[in-house]
């Protein structure tokens, strides 16, 4: 969140938001969703796969790491990348917590 004031917020929202961030952007969307189709680590281009450019694709490769929502091991040259099944799991559950919630019928004011 930049240099806002996010020690205000809960660490709950603070993680809420990280997520989000996370998630924002089609391209990695689209990374996440090719690594589950798989169901097995990726050890090639990505770029052939996304359709993005090579220093776009590892900027969200970063930031989806950065997150710990993908694993990567380097090999040579080689870059293998991977879902943290673990890290997802955990992600699902802070996010089903917030999405969970309801509003009630009576509350509808607007």
């Amino acid at each position: 969140m930049g240099l806002t004031k996010t020690e205000i917020f809960t660490s709950e929202q603070n993680r809420i938001a990280l997520i989000g961030k996370a998630l924002g952007h089609p391209a990695r969307i689209a990374i996440l969703q090719y690594l589950f189709r798989i169901e097995n680590c990726f050890c090639g281009d990505l770029v052939e796969e996304i359709g993005l450019a090579q220093a776009t694709v590892s900027q969200h490769l970063k930031e989806l790491k950065k997150l710990g929502l993908i694993k990567g091991n380097v090999d040579g040259t080689s870059v293998c990348y991977c879902i943290d099944h673990e890290k997802w799991e955990l992600i699902k559950e802070v996010m089903s917590g917030f999405l969970d919630r309801n509003v009630a019928p009576e509350n509808d004011c607007c």
